[in-house]
């Protein structure tokens, strides 16, 4: 196994030693992150599913409450990327991934023994709801590790490739846990509860069911990933990205995609039950097409240039927000429907195509923590999304005041992608971001 083999040089840039050694470490330590990624995903977004169901099973919670416990995850996590940032560069990929795969196993198993009780106290669920956000971090960890494993032309697809894949968990969440809290599988856990139409189910199942897969990939990701000599740096050389101009324009960048994509996941299913209940089954589709359009929108940039693509995604962001308002004024599903899958699929293109430029701009001991810092303020958009869409169903009972707000948001990122990687300058921008 590779613990047993360590790694001693480095040097993806070397063709040579790419292609005889490199990609074949570099491979397999993309493979396992991937799942670990997906099940903290999974950790992080299991409130989005859990608190659509806590009231039809005897809590009493209002809709601002129920907003806030999908929220929060979200405020948690985005906190913690800045810390997980720089813990790749300061304990090692390897040796963080199993540690921050093994602590999901601390929320998981605290929500499956909560939600069996209806007058467990809000409090309680606002602190499950926080050590979720637990999983929220790992995503800035992991694709700053995996920055440093391959080399400049192929970081947008593996970075792609990570996070798309790694974002399925928010899809993966959505869909299993209506599904596994249907069946008495897990009974010996927990009893059923009982639903106002007679229906039961186990609400438990929908955190207990990761228990064992989080032992799994945390014995696996022990056992079969490495610690690379070229990751290692002090925290304060890594700080000094936060100097650069184009760290805080690429935040803005990726804020409006990854920050939207996260944020529309964990708010849709509240969303459907507050304004088309009967078709709340349907919920885990939009966080399914954009992580499967993430490595996409990677492998677009690499081919086609990350600003063009990038320029697009927001045109088209732009577009689903109008769709958004206008079908929900009408009170049309499929047009509602159709618009906010079309925000899903370029917020998940667009997630892979500014990753994609990041290494482009910086040089490769920059450009891990830039990836951390803009993921860790992207990810705020877990907490702010769902805030506001919980202020919006609550003042006017839909969801239309929150996407004015985000088309602003749209429309700036789209003119700061122009001016600062459109334009013919843009070469000299990153030469400029290289040399200081």
């Amino acid at each position: 196994m590779s613990k047993n083999k360590r790694i001693t040089q480095w040097n993806p840039e070397d063709d040579k030693f790419w292609q005889q050694e490199g990609k074949k470490h570099a491979t397999r330590n993309l493979w396992i992150s991937v799942p670990t990624l997906m099940m903290a995903f999974i950790v992080w977004q299991i409130w989005s599913v859990v608190a659509v169901r806590l009231n039809d099973i005897g809590f009493n919670f209002t809709a601002e409450q129920l907003f806030t416990l999908a929220a929060v995850p979200g405020l948690v996590g985005a906190t913690l990327r800045f810390f997980y940032t720089f813990a790749v560069g300061t304990f090692g990929g390897r040796n963080w991934t199993v540690f921050s795969t093994a602590i999901l196993a601390i929320p998981a198993i605290g929500i499956g023994f909560a939600v069996q009780n209806p007058e467990t106290p809000y409090s309680v669920m606002l602190l499950l709801a926080a050590l979720c956000g637990l999983g929220g971090g790992n995503f800035s960890s992991s694709s700053a590790n995996m920055s440093f494993f391959f080399p400049k032309k192929e970081k947008g697809t593996a970075l792609g490739i990570n996070g798309g894949l790694g974002n399925m968990g928010v899809s993966v969440v959505q869909f299993v846990t209506p599904l596994i809290i249907a069946t008495g599988s897990l009974a010996f856990l927990g009893k059923g509860q009982q639903l106002t139409n007679g229906e039961v189910i186990w609400l438990h199942n929908a955190a207990f069911i990761w228990v064992v897969p989080i032992v799994i990939l945390t014995i696996v990701a022990y056992f079969g990933m490495d610690n690379i000599p070229t990751a290692k740096q002090s925290v304060s050389d890594q700080f000094v990205v936060l100097k650069r101009k184009h760290t805080w324009v690429m935040t803005v960048l990726y804020v409006a995609t990854f920050g939207s994509f996260i944020g529309y996941a964990a708010a849709f299913p509240l969303l459907l039950k507050a304004q088309f209940p009967e078709y709340l089954s349907v919920a885990f589709l939009g966080a399914f097409l954009a992580a499967a359009a993430r490595p996409v929108g990677g492998w677009m940039s690499d081919k086609f240039g990350g600003a063009i693509v990038t320029a697009w995604v927001f045109i088209s962001m732009i577009s689903g927000s109008l769709g958004v308002i206008y079908f929900t004024n009408m009170e049309v599903f499929s047009g509602f429907l159709a618009s906010f899958l079309l925000l899903f699929i370029a917020s998940g293109i667009g997630s892979g195509s500014t990753f994609q430029m990041i290494p482009g701009i910086f040089p490769v001991k920059e450009a891990a923590p830039v990836l951390g810092i803009t993921a860790a303020f992207a990810a705020y958009g877990s907490f702010f999304i769902p805030k506001l869409f919980g202020w919006s169903v609550e003042s006017t009972g839909t969801p239309v005041n929150a996407f004015y707000i985000f088309i602003g948001l749209y429309v700036i990122s789209l003119v700061l992608n122009w001016y600062y990687y459109q334009r013919k300058v843009h070469s000299k921008d990153k030469e400029v971001a290289k040399a200081s």
